[in-house]
């Protein structure tokens, strides 16, 4: 018999320690454990700390499980790892990460003498003396005699700047509690940053004059003080002007600095209109912008350099099929980066103009196969002719190749190895189609053993469904765990999201937002109806936005998920959105709506999975959440554990584990960011029938 999750009406008693964490700190005049947003309140971290221990002890007997599924993981990978070389002017620079260490050393030597390499930079080092250590940004000044760089050390996404000369000058710590983002202008002296304003938006931008290492009193260049707008810089690949965008979910608006003359006044390149997103790119004598004005799929058009308020010329016009995702320029024309609404791929299109704009060359760069992830790599130089490209699918491992414009051949520079009894070419991976309440068709992606293929298999279905980000195919080493031990993966694209383009963003979001959660049972449905996954035996996985996916979807149908796990998720929407005070609230408006608005308080609150638990019968939950995260406070999954397990009618354990030392992106060393992965993994493969809680009982 397969080992199946708890079927009871509520957690069984055995499993737990009693009185269990919400029993002990449940408060009768807070039923909704709005007492937890209290991070001073040592209850909070003695409650936290109370629901870790439950959850460690419930899972003590996969222990074991939890050991082989990681050391199985590092088996599969090539633990050193050397990245791949770019060449700047007079250096080439890459990364590499030893065998047992956690993060990279940054490497260099002279153009043309690989014998004359050089550390520069070697987190490992930096991260001994951290419990938390992420790398926000790296900047390299114009004429390569600097570094600059901003760290993270406790998750809480507040930076420290440091810089350094190169290559074994002592590090200098410059700014602290600043954005992650730097660029450097063209003078070698002086470094662009972003500082928060109290509620973590980059609502400013900085100036900071350096001197042989000593640094002057940041100047401000500019403000930003809507609260729905973020604030962000770049230096055109032409390296003549540093672009200052600030930008809300639909509207944005540039400014412009020359990047040799970063001390005149920054200029508006076009004033922002509502509804109206657009981007610039540079060649002598002419900006391309990127644009949605009158063009929702965005069209591309050229203004004046010199005169940017002139008309200006259409270059790509607006397509009902597609949508223009990026656009970068060389000195030779432009790399167009298009999405196919119809078969939800991305393409790299090549446009090569004359001098006045005639198009000489005009075709898109051949794909691996369909569905795969295609994307630019690394290329600073702008007269640069050979392209770097990076592919991958979900049984293809991720590719750097180089295309070479004149000739057209491609070389190979890197492929990841993949190690062990499971490779690529046992896998086997499709599209299919769903068909949602309103009769939108959903692609849903699926990967499984090759010799599994054709019969119902235990699922894992993940989604995000937001902010029009995108989940092109990508490989995954962990995966291969699940794959091995006969889990399929899928991945529903659902609406919410921009797999299909923007209109496919906008049919999620706001008035429209309940089509993610439709779109989503509908994936599960079809995966069973065509044969793909066993109806009784579907986890879903959601992490941040993808947490309120699953979590909304759980509300609708808990019966359709046998368990579901809920990485730091955004479930407690209504109440986040109407604190303005909170990090991202004011900036998310325009993705979820303003609760000011009755009408947009009235459709949030129909869906916030905190405001619609219900006594159902929902699946076995493990929850997790981090202490530093500012993005999804850790309170939110904390009260979606406390509730559930006060309401007593999940169908198995609901579990709550919360990281004291890390943020929204987890642990941040790659070896517990593993560990993490394999607890997940080992608790899935017990909730779908294929593990017992004994440590040396594994279903195959």
């Amino acid at each position: 018999m397969k080992a199946q999750p708890p079927q009871s009406s509520s957690i069984p008693t055995a499993d737990f320690s009693s009185p269990s964490p919400v029993e002990r700190f449940r408060r009768a005049d807070d039923p909704e454990w709005h007492w937890l947003e209290d991070r001073d309140d040592p209850q909070v971290s003695a409650f936290l700390e109370a629901a870790n221990d439950e959850s460690k002890s419930w899972m003590k007997p996969l222990d074991d499980l939890v050991e082989r599924l990681y050391h199985s993981h590092l088996s599969r990978r090539e633990l050193g790892v050397k990245g791949l070389p770019t060449a700047l002017d007079h250096f080439t620079y890459w990364s590499e990460t030893a065998s047992d260490a956690d993060y990279p050393v940054w490497w260099r030597h002279l153009n043309g003498n690989v014998s004359d390499a050089t550390p520069f930079l070697d987190l490992q080092r930096r991260a001994e003396a951290e419990h938390y250590l992420e790398l926000g940004d790296i900047a390299l000044s114009p004429d390569e005699r600097w570094l600059a760089w901003t760290e993270d050390t406790s998750g809480d996404e507040r930076f420290t700047l440091y810089l350094k000369a190169l290559p074994d000058g002592e590090p200098l710590l410059l700014l602290e509690e600043i954005g992650p983002e730097l660029t450097w202008a063209e003078d070698n002296a002086t470094l662009l940053f972003t500082r928060y304003d109290a509620t973590q938006r980059p609502d400013s931008i900085w100036r900071l004059p350096l001197n042989q290492s000593q640094a002057g009193e940041p100047a401000l260049i500019l403000r930003e003080d809507d609260p729905e707008f973020w604030l962000g810089l770049g230096k055109t690949r032409s390296r003549q002007w540093l672009v200052l965008e600030s930008a809300s979910k639909d509207t944005s608006e540039c400014y412009l600095l020359p990047a040799r003359a970063p001390d005149q006044a920054p200029r508006c390149f076009r004033p922002r209109e509502k509804g109206v997103e657009y981007g610039l790119e540079h060649r002598p004598g002419y900006f391309y912008v990127l644009h949605n004005r009158n063009a929702p799929h965005f069209c591309l058009e050229v203004a004046d350099e010199h005169d940017p308020q002139a008309p200006w010329r259409p270059l790509l016009e607006h397509r009902d099929d597609t949508t223009l995702e990026d656009v970068e320029a060389f000195d030779w024309g432009l790399a167009i980066t298009e999405r196919d609404h119809h078969e939800a791929q991305v393409r790299v299109r090549i446009v090569e103009l004359d001098g006045s704009h005639a198009v000489r060359r005009d075709e898109r760069l051949p794909l691996p196969e369909s569905p795969c992830s295609l994307m630019l790599g690394d290329m600073p130089h702008f007269d640069s002719r050979r392209l770097r490209l990076r592919e991958e699918s979900f049984v293809m491992p991720v590719r750097w190749l180089e295309h070479d414009l004149d000739s057209g051949q491609r070389q190979i520079l890197k492929t990841q190895p993949i190690h062990g009894d499971l490779q690529p070419e046992d896998l086997c991976s499709e599209r299919i189609w769903a068909r949602a309440h309103d009769g939108e068709r959903i692609p849903v992606s699926v990967v499984m053993r090759a010799d599994l293929a054709g019969r119902p298999l235990p699922t894992l279905l993940y989604g995000y469904g937001a902010y029009g980000e995108v989940l092109d195919p990508w490989f995954s080493v962990a995966r291969l765990e699940l794959l091995a031990r006969g889990v399929a993966f899928a991945v529903a694209h659902v609406r919410g999201g921009g797999d299909r383009g923007e209109p496919w963003y906008l049919a999620g979001k706001l008035e429209h937002k309940e089509n993610s959660f439709r779109d989503f049972l509908a994936a599960r449905h079809a995966l069973v109806e065509k044969g793909f996954s066993d109806a009784e035996r579907i986890a879903a996985y959601g992490a941040s936005a993808g947490g309120l996916l699953v979590g909304a979807s759980l509300n609708l149908a808990p019966e359709a998920f046998c368990a579901a796990v809920l990485d730091v998720p955004f479930v407690d929407v209504l109440r986040t959105m109407e604190n303005p005070d909170l990090p991202l609230t004011t900036a998310e408006y325009t993705e979820w709506g303003n609760p000011d608005e009755p009408d947009a308080r009235k459709r949030i609150r129909a869906y916030s999975p905190l405001d619609n638990l219900t006594p159902q019968p929902y699946p076995t939950l493990f929850l997790q959440g981090s202490w530093h995260d500012t993005r999804v406070p850790y309170w939110e999954p904390a009260k979606l554990y406390a509730r559930l397990r006060e309401m007593g009618t999940a169908r198995g354990p609901v579990l709550l584990r919360t990281d004291m030392a890390a943020g929204h992106g987890g642990a941040s060393g790659r070896f517990k960011a593993w560990h993490d992965n394999a607890r997940q993994d080992a608790f899935i493969l017990w909730a779908l029938g294929l593990a017992e809680r004994k440590a040396t009982n594994l279903k195959q």
